[in-house]
């Protein structure tokens, strides 16, 4: 299996992660879509941080009559809010800050040089929608993989933002966040990524950093809330330290958990291409750099917890191969005894390893059934698909983690007309992200109501209101 891990001991920002992408043999042609579609352009350099020679990249702005709504403040505290009211502007720097303008003094200088015919784009662009990002992102035609990654960062970053602010994510309004150069961090990393081909994404526990942040609603420990709310739902481990400067931003904490899993320590790969990210700070003790490690295996054993071998003291049949695993589990009151039996099946082809059904008691007293699967957490975006195709559930959940796979879901009217007298059932409908109905499921409730004034069965009911939605779908 090929892996590629993220050490995050000294934090990550979007810029970083490009960076390091980069110097771990991603080609930086493939950002052109990004360069197309927004005014700008990556400037690809190297540095040296506590004597470690790293990889840097910067977005410049390629017309300059573009600069006028950017901050020029030095500050990359990539915030969104939900309206102008919310900003979270800093007075102060931060390690990972995209400190750029050249006449500032924060104790440390860029070691690598930039043309300057052009200005960063830090900031730049009008403040967008969360709407108006995902258009955007839409009209880069990017390969459905990179388009993916994408937007699953940015909805987290919205996502953290709107639960922050106690409002819907169609009301968030970014600004930081939503600027030029923070869609091309973002599109960015999405697209080297991809560009280096592997089968698995891992990352070390992320530092955070240490100290306090101040915004405009006053002084808040470092980690700041909207990386407080993105790690709260991300497959990786946040830890503190190791110095009192915030290390994680924003966009670098949604980069991570649309795309890593969550590991210990390093784990086994034979390596074959390394490289170090540069973030714009120096720090006397601890390189201010995003190492990532590129190689083969580490498909399931820790580093920490490599089983032993030979004979070293342990008895034989001693410590536990460590198995990364997920389990996905949802509960169903309405499926057919037919599809509940064929699951063992279908979802063993999807790559389960375990499928577990289990009676339960559900809400309203209705009996249902608990079903558990087992699978490899590279496996588990497919395996909830097909869970949810199979049974027409509305919501998956993975269980130990704090995120879930759900149905973009909407309701439509069915009017039967019965006995020349119109009656109405809602009728709930399920979809992918890209609005693939894979189910339609009557409100029992109301076709109980016109099964009670008709004399229709509730089941006949159901069937027509499902059949009339069907057909308008089609």
């Amino acid at each position: 299996m090929r892996t590629l891990v993220f050490d995050g001991r000294t934090g990550a920002a979007g810029d970083m992660i490009c960076a390091s992408l980069i110097a771990a043999g991603a080609d930086p042609a493939v950002l052109e879509p990004v360069s197309d579609r927004l005014p700008v352009r990556y400037e690809v350099g190297e540095t040296t941080k506590n004597g470690i020679r790293s990889t840097t990249v910067d977005v410049l702005l390629d017309d300059l009559g573009d600069t006028a709504d950017g901050p020029d403040d030095g500050d990359d505290r990539e915030q969104a809010n939900s309206t102008p009211s919310h900003e979270h502007d800093h007075d102060h720097d931060h390690g990972h800050s995209h400190e750029h303008g050249h006449d500032h003094n924060h104790g440390h200088s860029h070691e690598h040089d930039h043309d300057h015919n052009h200005e960063h784009a830090e900031g730049s662009g009008a403040s967008r929608s969360y709407v108006e990002v995902v258009d955007i992102v839409a009209s880069m035609d990017l390969p459905v993989p990179v388009e993916t990654v994408a937007l699953d960062a940015f909805e987290r970053l919205g996502r953290a933002e709107a639960s922050i602010h106690g409002v819907d994510l169609e009301e968030i309004h970014f600004h930081e966040v939503g600027a030029d150069d923070a869609i091309a961090d973002v599109v960015g990393a999405a697209l080297l990524l991809d560009d280096l081909d592997v089968d698995r994404v891992v990352t070390t526990p992320v530092a955070a950093g240490g100290g306090e942040v101040e915004m405009s609603h006053g002084t808040y420990p470092v980690p700041a809330p909207a990386v407080v709310e993105i790690a709260g739902r991300a497959p990786f481990t946040l830890s503190g330290g190791p110095i009192d400067r915030e290390l994680l931003t924003p966009t670098g904490a949604a980069i991570l958990a649309a795309v890593a899993e969550d590991v210990d320590t390093i784990p086994t790969i034979d390596i074959d291409a390394s490289g170090y990210g540069a973030g714009d700070a120096t720090f006397p003790k601890h390189p201010n750099v995003l190492r990532t490690l590129v190689g083969d295996g580490g498909d399931g054993v820790d580093a920490r917890e490599e089983p032993h071998s030979g004979h070293d003291g342990h008895e034989e049949g001693g410590p536990l191969v460590h198995d990364d695993i997920a389990i996905l589990e949802t509960n169903l009151d309405d499926a057919a005894p037919e599809v509940l039996g064929g699951l063992q099946e279908t979802l063993v082809d999807a790559g389960a390893r375990d499928v577990t059904i289990v009676p339960t008691t559900m809400k309203k007293s209705r009996p249902g059934h608990l079903v558990k699967v087992i699978c490899k957490p590279a496996d588990a975006d497919t395996v909830a698909e097909r869970l949810a195709r199979e049974t027409g559930t509305l919501g998956i959940r993975q269980a130990g983690a704090s995120h879930r796979w759900i149905a973009e879901r909407s309701f439509e009217t069915a009017t039967l007309t019965i006995s020349g007298t119109d009656h109405e059932v809602s009728v709930k409908v399920a979809a992918t992200a890209d609005g693939d109905v894979y189910d339609v499921s009557a409100e029992y409730d109301e076709a109980a109501a016109v099964a009670e004034d008709t004399g229709l069965p509730v089941r006949e009911v159901l069937r027509r209101a499902e059949a009339a939605v069907h057909a308008l779908l089609d």
